[in-house]
């Protein structure tokens, strides 16, 4: 922008012949009347470029929409866990699958994209997303409103609720008013370290659901606050864990692909992939296949 500030400048001297000016009238007039007019043409040369540095953050130098990038590469970056059964985590082959990989992919299918997931912890997953890393997390995302001041959501693909996790042969906990003042094993700043504060208990951080049971089974913490179908998969998987659900939230929670401010044309085709797939089954054809029931609505 300065060298074409400069080029004004030049233009505008120039074309003022202010020599001929201050023939006319005096010197003070004549040099008043020309720092006027190169104030005024520097205003103007400024101007657009200042009017694109606050435009959409995902714009890119020739206008273009986070959306466009992303139709034109044909690929869509996207954060997620890998460590999160049976949501996003890696089988046998150690390839990555679970109910939120395979709604992702059937969503990029659908918009002609290629998926390039890009595997980090939870606790540091918003920060990728932020640092423009991924263009949306796919990772089991519960909407609230302090995430919505900040990011924007599709529409919930899953619904749930909270559930407090014991030892098998605990009977002091039966409901969420009984884990005050209890050490509480979970992934710091998730829905659910912050609905285990809430109700007063102490919280111990880890990187995910596997890792706080094992320290419930070894007596580190004595509970933890998570996803109710989380955690009857792992159930389903550990039937030997030595864990039971005490307690379980009435108050049920959405989650939905999370992304930054600003790109209002990539959630709307999210959306309307969504809502295609709502209405052929084939959200409900996932969901039951691995829960062995409809999770979406």
């Amino acid at each position: 922008m300065q060298g074409n500030m400069n080029v004004c400048i030049i233009n505008f001297v120039q074309n003022r012949n202010p020599t001929k000016q201050i023939g006319e009238i005096d010197m003070k007039k004549g040099l008043w009347i020309l720092m006027l007019g190169i104030t005024l043409v520097l205003a103007a040369c400024g101007t657009s470029d200042e009017d694109n540095s606050t435009s959409n953050q995902d714009t890119n130098a020739e206008g273009a929409s986070l959306y466009d990038e992303i139709m034109e590469k044909g690929v869509i970056n996207v954060g997620t866990e890998g460590t999160y059964a049976p949501f996003t985590f890696h089988n046998d082959e150690d390839k990555l699958t679970g109910y939120d990989v395979e709604v992702m992919r059937e969503v990029a299918k659908r918009m002609g994209i290629e998926v390039n997931f890009m595997e980090t912890q939870w606790d540091s997953m918003f920060a990728g997303l932020n640092s423009a890393r991924f263009d949306v997390i796919a990772n089991q995302v519960g909407i609230n409103p302090e995430r919505k001041e900040n990011y924007d959501f599709s529409n919930p693909y899953t619904v749930s609720s909270a559930v407090v996790v014991v030892p098998e042969d605990n009977t002091d906990v039966t409901s969420f008013d009984d884990i005050e003042g209890k050490t509480s094993a979970q992934s710091l700043t998730s829905n659910y370290e912050k609905i285990a504060k809430e109700h007063g208990a102490e919280i111990q951080g880890v990187e995910g659901l596997a890792q706080a049971i094992e320290m419930i089974k070894q007596g580190r913490v004595q509970i933890t606050v998570n996803d109710r179908l989380a955690v009857l998969d792992y159930m389903q998987q550990q039937p030997d864990a030595g864990i039971k659900i005490a307690a379980q939230q009435d108050e049920v929670s959405e989650t939905a692909f999370a992304f930054r401010k600003g790109n209002e044309e990539l959630v709307q085709a999210f959306n309307e992939q969504l809502e295609a797939m709502k209405e052929d089954g084939t959200l409900t054809e996932i969901a039951k296949k691995w829960f062995g029931e409809d999770v979406s609505q």
